[in-house]
């Protein structure tokens, strides 16, 4: 018996559950200001608690939205956020109720997927959730950069309003698009943008005029944090991109090109973009582009684990038998018989055995069930399978999701 229940918040517990949360990562509750924007996130059904004694003593939420996976389909996916337990019920057992509980959740209302992103990466193995992409982060020496192209379109300025209308239809215009990309809901646009506009001083950069047409194709999103002007290298004028969509190629290249292009700048800066993203390709000195972090991105778990395999395409190959492994959705347990027409659940025995955590890992492409292996983190029956697992899950473009929550 435990000495604590979890159940679904209602909208008179979600300031207490964020301040909870806020606290967990060491943050004081959100002033009253910050908080308009934040009530709006938090939809009925989609918060849990964890109380002893009246007192939350825990909490985890999720929002709605849609996943991208291998072959172009979208599915029911959600966002995990807010997760955390009070500091004096740590070790006890509350995150595994709070998460039992929202796995069930989400499954019961039709999601395949969810997804998260981890303030600590030893957590969420035990639960399901299995790193599927990754992302980097850049640092280019604008001075150094030299861009060997020119623009082909136009980019400009639009100030703040209507950048943030313009982005946001561009983006759901775009996403989700390739593996991984998420759909953003409503509130995301207000915490991340509407919220921090004029404090941040953040701009919105449009461009349109393109090859072939004359429509909006692709935005940008940045900040410059100003330094000093005289190359000082203990203090450069940083300009940091923090959201870049585009419709092509063309219009990408045009939106680098334009902030390799802002004057004053030292160092142009990302967040988390694709590593398959050619940004170096541009500049006549590569070596202006360094790699300053890659790191985990989407840690994701298969809710509907037939759903999900039956969702996303394989490639050309011999089939494969997989055992699956699922201690808080065991329905999601079994062999499942995999071949490039489809996924088929079967009583054969498998030939490579996986928990539903690795098997999330290798689900949207980003790495192979040789290399898991090789690690040991699933069991080979036979070890002929491996190249047919790897061959049936190639994609040809890394996965990515671009969306931080």
């Amino acid at each position: 018996m435990t000495d604590h229940d979890v159940r679904v918040l209602d909208d008179s517990e979600y300031r207490t559950a964020h301040s909870l949360f806020r606290g967990t990562l060491h943050h004081p509750p959100a002033p009253d200001d910050q908080w308009e924007f934040v009530r709006e996130s938090y939809e009925p059904g989609r918060a849990f608690g964890a109380f002893a004694d009246g007192e939350m003593i825990g909490t985890v939420q999720s929002f709605p939205s849609r996943l991208a996976v291998p072959g172009g389909a979208v599915v029911r996916h959600s966002a995990v956020s807010r997760v955390g337990v009070r500091a004096d019920w740590t070790r006890r057992g509350v995150l595994s109720a709070l998460q039992r509980a929202q796995l069930r959740a989400m499954r019961s209302a039709g999601d395949v997927a969810a997804t998260l992103r981890a303030s600590e990466t030893a957590i969420y193995g035990r639960y399901g959730y299995g790193v599927a992409t990754r992302y980097r982060f850049l640092t280019i020496d604008r001075r150094k950069a030299g861009p060997l192209a020119r623009p082909v379109g136009r980019v400009r300025l639009v100030e703040a309003e209507a950048g943030e209308r313009i982005a946001w239809g561009l983006f759901e215009e775009l996403s989700p698009g390739r593996a991984g990309t998420i759909a953003r809901w409503p509130a995301w646009w207000g915490l991340n943008f509407t919220r921090v506009v004029a404090e941040q001083n953040i701009k919105f950069a449009v461009r349109s005029g393109g090859t072939g047409g004359s429509g909006d194709d692709g935005y940008v999103v940045f900040k410059v944090v100003p330094g000093e002007h005289d190359s000082s290298e203990d203090k450069p004028t940083r300009l940091a991109v923090l959201d870049l969509w585009a419709r092509n190629a063309e219009a990408w290249a045009d939106l680098w090109l334009f902030l390799l292009g802002v004057d004053l700048v030292a160092e142009v800066t990302t967040f988390g973009r694709p590593l398959d993203e050619p940004v170096e390709w541009l500049l006549g000195d590569r070596r202006a582009c360094r790699v300053a972090e890659e790191a985990d991105e989407t840690w994701l778990r298969l809710l509907d684990v037939p759903a999900a395999l039956s969702a996303r395409t394989y490639r050309a190959s011999e089939p494969v038998v997989l055992g699956v492994r699922d201690a808080y959705l065991p329905e999601n347990a079994g062999s499942y018989r995999l071949t490039a027409e489809g996924v088929t659940k079967v009583d054969d025995e498998p030939e490579l055995i996986l928990d539903v955590d690795v098997l999330g890992s290798t689900y949207l492409g980003d790495v192979s069930f040789s290399t898991l292996a090789a690690v040991r983190r699933l069991d080979v029956v036979n070890p002929d399978a491996l190249a047919r697992a790897d061959a049936l899950f190639a994609v040809s473009e890394v996965p990515w999701s671009g969306t931080f929550f």
